[in-house]
């Protein structure tokens, strides 16, 4: 499909780019990653230039920055006014997205079918309870691959990057905060020994990013909880390339979820 040389982005593409920008690691924005060329296909540009658009929405990425990072420089007023209207509004995001493709007749252009995992959800059976189930779905789903595309797929505490398994973790759960159940700085990736403690209470992070270990864990004579556990406290956690873990999110977790004894 040809690209629309010499056409201005519409907001509806630069909205699309935008939900793609956080859902892939940012050294994958390449005109040679699947999902930019899928995207590509979509909205009839060429993969350099949907390439092109991810690497000016970095321009206003901090946390890029704060890694000596830059985007690209020729940014337009259309990208500063997508990514202020949806930053920290990740689930409008989605769901505005999601209405896009639906106009477009086109299913999701970043979906792997491999990784993708539905969250467990009650069942419901009328059309209003169908249409919230639907909602939570893209939520988590979108939580889901930002979050482990900020940390590479590896998990914060050890490093394991076994995609099988590492999963995203809400830091503060979403039953309990539901405005922050699509954002990727409540979350961390985690395998799932360390995302079983971390739910627990075994592990907290500091607002150093230090890990913290219940005295629980010290009770224990086994060597491999010594190993898998012990050895964490005072280790600074892996992080992320975007979406620092918001300290509100990990000082909740320490107050409300950590067994300091």
């Amino acid at each position: 499909m040809k690209d629309k040389y010499g056409t201005k982005w519409t907001w509806d593409e630069t909205t699309l780019a935008l939900y793609l920008y956080c859902q892939i690691p940012f050294e994958r924005t390449k005109r040679t990653e699947p999902a930019v060329r899928r995207l590509a296909s979509l909205i009839g540009r060429t993969p350099s230039a949907v390439a092109r658009k991810l690497g000016n929405l970095g321009a206003f990425d901090k946390r890029l920055a704060d890694q000596g990072i830059s985007g690209l420089s020729h940014t337009s007023r259309l990208d500063r006014e997508v990514w202020e209207q949806f930053e920290g509004r990740w689930e409008q995001l989605v769901e505005t997205s999601s209405r896009i493709l639906a106009r477009l007749d086109r299913g999701d252009p970043i979906a792997d079918t491999e990784q993708d995992e539905p969250p467990i959800l009650p069942a419901f059976s009328g059309p209003t309870e169908r249409e919230a189930v639907v909602r939570i779905r893209r939520a988590q789903t979108f939580f889901r691959r930002t979050v482990l595309a900020s940390y590479g797929g590896s998990c914060a505490f050890c490093g394991l990057d076994i995609p099988e398994l590492v999963v995203a973790s809400h830091i503060v759960p979403w039953a309990v905060r539901e405005d922050l159940r699509a954002e990727p700085r409540n979350g961390l990736a985690l395998c799932a020994i360390h995302d079983r403690a971390y739910d627990r209470g075994l592990v907290a992070v500091d607002s150093d990013h230090r890990l913290v270990v219940s005295s629980k864990i010290s009770r224990s004579r086994s060597k491999a909880v010594e190993a898998m556990l012990g050895a964490l406290e005072g280790r600074s956690i892996i992080l992320p390339s975007r979406f620092l873990p918001l300290s509100e999110c990990l000082r909740w977790h320490a107050e409300n979820v950590f067994h300091q004894t």
